[in-house]
């Protein structure tokens, strides 16, 4: 049986000027064999030699084998370039003569030319070899990351309900949920976060700032540069918690700690309504 999008022994079982039909046994039927063509064909093979190929279809749909090795297989995962954006999706560069299509609705966000998007590689309902940018049913679940490590990944999908969803190491499973994203995320990035949680069946949720204690020094700092360029902060910590988030990044207890630290340095006023460096 034919695996597509896989590489697979195969044997020759005839020759022809223009390359060789592989089948699985030497005997193997006309509809059981698959073309190689002969620019392919290993020098000094003959019939009934085994040659290891990888099988995907070519611009007429018809399966075809090649001894090149594509940069994913099915069930793979990794970052191709665009090289074309049509009107039936993106056309990614994998190795092979024919580009693999990544089709809109497989897309998380949108991709230009020249991007390198994380995806998938898998075998859609027409039986083709297709792309997708929504990789988390491909992603491993279990790693051998812990509480506070430090990882990196690749975001490939936000959500508003949950947050951000990244594939650490472009492997693994892991989320920063929308309580621990800060500053302008978008997909494509490779992030730099923290372990704040291992779920129980392995998957990670991250955070892009650092243990509390940590972080109100770096918050602190945050703040006097945002009143040294603005004059002041025109709110104070009994503000909206949505204000606070848009104006500073930081959640209403993140900011209220930092405020704490900047009053008792003596480095800031609180007034009425805005807070002010002295």
């Amino acid at each position: 049986m034919f695996e597509l999008g896989k590489k697979q022994p195969l044997l020759i079982v005839k020759e022809l000027d223009f390359g060789v039909y592989l089948g699985e046994e030497i005997n193997a039927a006309i509809e059981d064999r698959v073309l190689l063509p002969k620019k392919q064909v290993p020098q000094g093979s003959r019939i009934g030699d085994s040659i290891e190929v990888f099988l995907y279809k070519d611009s007429k749909d018809r399966i075809i084998a090649t001894t090149n090795t594509p940069l994913l297989s099915v069930g793979g995962i990794g970052k191709l370039r665009v090289s074309q954006v049509t009107k039936i999706g993106a056309f990614l560069d994998w190795g092979l003569e024919k580009d693999v299509l990544l089709p809109y609705k497989e897309q998380t966000a949108k991709v230009q030319e020249g991007d390198e998007v994380l995806v998938a590689l898998y075998v859609d309902k027409s039986s083709r070899l297709a792309a997708t940018m929504k990789v988390y049913r491909y992603l491993q679940r279990t790693s051998a990351y812990q509480k506070e490590d430090v990882v990196r990944g690749t975001v490939y999908e936000i959500r508003q309900d949950m947050g951000a969803f990244v594939a650490v190491d472009d492997r693994f499973s892991a989320l920063i949920p929308n309580r621990e994203l800060y500053g302008e995320i978008k997909v494509g990035d490779v992030v730099s976060a923290r372990v704040s949680a291992v779920k129980e069946d392995g998957k990670l949720d991250l955070s892009l700032r650092e243990k509390a204690y940590l972080q109100i020094g770096k918050d602190a700092e945050k703040l006097v540069r945002l009143m040294e360029d603005g004059g002041a902060l025109p709110f104070t910590d009994k503000a909206d918690p949505e204000l606070i988030r848009a104006k500073t990044g930081m959640s209403k207890n993140e900011f209220k700690r930092a405020v704490g630290n900047l009053l008792k340095n003596q480095k800031i006023v609180i007034n009425a309504d805005s807070i002010s460096l002295k």
